[in-house]
Parts: structure tokens; C-alpha cells; sequence
């Protein structure tokens, strides 16, 4: 248990260090963006709303139902799902940074009675079982290190015929293996399943699977419109944070470029618990 816990702390500080600047170019998200094609004029912020939504849309959520944000990031995805479908949700985060920017979202909305923030663990969540209507996952789950037991966790926890949505980067083109391992370290990646390996983990959970796509070339496939609409901000962000910050922030993020665009896909999973 120490090792998974000394592993949660090194996600925490790469949340705590990488979203103050990765949410200020996405406008409170921190996921991929989802362009149809180079022509698309869809902002930065427009595009990651899509991704947004995509997922979300797959749990046909209902006014009233408790939502579990697992890996909620800074809050926005919550908050939009508190307005958007009169859920109640409560997100889970194991970054500081992240906890306390959602809480003031939520406060500065108004929202706080629909929207609870906790820092925690999804692997091992202080929940009953069957609390929840519908779980959520936006690019959170391929950072557990062990898929197997954090997707056993959340159907624990969703109540008989309750949903699991979520989004995470996969597999594509093989060849070149290390640019995709300078791709995975970048992103503190323990693995990088397949389409077709992340559905084996999730009905191997018990999940009945219902819906999957595959959209790898209209979102990792159009990082060099990211580059664009970012280099656009470059300087409010600047203005923001400092020119050394910003800096340091491409540094690291440098070996999310490296691979081909066909190279990593982008699978968005929904499945049921079987009544």
C-alpha cells in the first residue's frame, strides 16, 4: 500500500505543477481538445469543451442523479455537469492545486450545494457501495497503476445499472517505441493499452460494454492546431505566470510532441454495471 501511496504523491505534484498553466489555456479543463479537421475555427477552449461533452453526452445522465468525477482536475467539467444536467456530483483529485481551485469554482458559482470536492484516491474510495449513479473519467484512469483494480473500485461503488464513462489516450500505429515512451513519461503513463485492451479491462471489471470510439486523428492527430491556438495565448499567459515558468512548462510537456499522429489514439469508453 506505501508503494501505491508514494505513487499517488508523485501524480499529485505532476497535477499541482502542470494544471495552473494547462488550465489557463483551456479555460478552467485540463483534457484533449477534439478539432474535425485544420479548417475547423473552433477556439482552444471550444475544442476541449467537445471532448467534453462527447464523454458526458454517453452517460444520458438525469436531473437528480450523484455523479462521480474521478480525477476531477480543477473543477470546470463538474461544475458544467451540475448546470448542463442538474446532477449532483463529487469529484476526487490527488492534487492539492487542483482541490482548492475546484472548491473556489464551485463557491464562486454558486454550485457548492450540487458540487462536493474531496482529495482522494480512487483506487481505494471512502464510499459505500452502489453511491452512485454514474462515474465519469476524463483522461484520469491510464495514470492508476493498476487499471484492473481502479475499474473494480468504480464499479463498486455505481449502483446496479449505473454507467462508467471515460476518456483515455491508447495504442495506435506501432513502430518507433521510444517516441511513444518519451509520450508515456511525459505523462506519467504506467501503460498505454490498445482500443481493444482498454475493453478487455473494462469488462474483465464486470462492465457491460455499450458504447466505444476510437477519434485518435481528431484529437492527438491535430496537435499542431493545439500548438497554433497556444502560441496565441503565449503571451497573456506569459503576462500571467512569467516567462521562466512558461518556459519550464514546455520543457517538460516537450515529449508529448515526439510521437507520429498515428502513433497514440484517443478512446472514449462507455459501459453499464449489469443489474
Amino acid at each position: 500500500m506505501t508503494e501505491v501511496r508514494d505513487g499517488l504523491a508523485e501524480i499529485g505534484r505532476h497535477y499541482d505543477e502542470r494544471t495552473p498553466i494547462g488550465e489557463e489555456f483551456r479555460e478552467g479543463q485540463l483534457h484533449m481538445w477534439y478539432w474535425y479537421d485544420r479548417e475547423d475555427e473552433a477556439t482552444l477552449p471550444q475544442a476541449v469543451h467537445r471532448v467534453t461533452r462527447k464523454v458526458t453526452d454517453t452517460l444520458g445522465l438525469r436531473p437528480g442523479e450523484h455523479v462521480l468525477d474521478a480525477g476531477c482536475g480543477p473543477g470546470e467539467t463538474a461544475l458544467f455537469l451540475a448546470r448542463q444536467h442538474g446532477v449532483k456530483v463529487t469529484g476526487v483529485t490527488v492534487s492539492g492545486f487542483e482541490l482548492a481551485r475546484a472548491r473556489g469554482r464551485a463557491e464562486d458559482a454558486g454550485l457548492s450545494d450540487l458540487v462536493d470536492f474531496r482529495y482522494g484516491d480512487f483506487m481505494d474510495l471512502p464510499f459505500p457501495d452502489g453511491s452512485f449513479d454514474a462515474v465519469l473519467a476524463l483522461e484520469s484512469l491510464q495514470n492508476a497503476p493498476d487499471l484492473g483494480q481502479v475499474l473494480r473500485e468504480l464499479y463498486r461503488v455505481l449502483r446496479p445499472g449505473g454507467r462508467i464513462a471515460f476518456s483515455d489516450f491508447s495504442l495506435g500505429e506501432p513502430g518507433e517505441p521510444e517516441r511513444v515512451e518519451q509520450f508515456m513519461t511525459t505523462l506519467k503513463l504506467p501503460v498505454l493499452p490498445t482500443l481493444e485492451e482498454w475493453l478487455g479491462h473494462v469488462r474483465g471489471a464486470g462492465f457491460a460494454v455499450e458504447e466505444f470510439t476510437q477519434c485518435g486523428p481528431r484529437v492527438f492527430g491535430m496537435k499542431g492546431k493545439y500548438l497554433h491556438a497556444a502560441m496565441g495565448q503565449r503571451d497573456q499567459v506569459a503576462g500571467k505566470f512569467g516567462e521562466e515558468r512558461l518556459a519550464e512548462f514546455s520543457r517538460v510537456h516537450r515529449g508529448f510532441f515526439v510521437p507520429r499522429k498515428d502513433q497514440i489514439g484517443y478512446a472514449i469508453v462507455c459501459a453499464r454495471k449489469p443489474r
